[in-house]
């Protein structure tokens, strides 16, 4: 039964060459920059290639695959910092809404404290 993780490829693989090249094989089959096409035909050249041509190779395909990785990193974290962006945005957002709610209910209660004293000063005003 085919593993759900790896992607199905329609690449032939001969078994000695697995076992040869196991670390290039895997790199032609994982490389985001070939369609199927271009893995089999590196596959199939593979047993001519020189030794330094094998080399040559698996560098471009290793500079490939951590060029690739990198990328992500960076944007991963930049799309986390874009998510703490965000919430802190909304924490300052909240934060503002409840001190302007603040400030307007104690400028209701001060209203109001004023009229009581206006009337409370009124009615001693009128008794005197």
């Amino acid at each position: 039964m085919p593993d759900p993780a790896q992607p199905v490829s329609a690449v032939k693989v001969p078994d000695d060459l697995k076992q040869k090249f196991p670390e290039l094989i895997e790199l032609v089959l994982k490389s985001e920059s070939m369609n199927d096409e271009e893995r089999q035909y590196w596959v199939n050249i593979l047993p001519v290639m020189t030794p330094e041509q094998v080399q040559n190779l698996k560098d471009i395909l290793v500079n490939e695959r951590d060029q690739l990785a990198a990328i992500d990193k960076k944007y991963s974290k930049e799309i986390e910092k874009i998510g703490e962006d965000q919430l802190l945005k909304k924490v300052d957002e909240e934060r503002r809404k409840r001190r302007e709610e603040r400030a307007k209910s104690e400028e209701q209660q001060k209203q109001q404290e004023e009229e009581a004293s206006k009337q409370i000063l009124g009615k001693i005003q009128g008794k005197s």
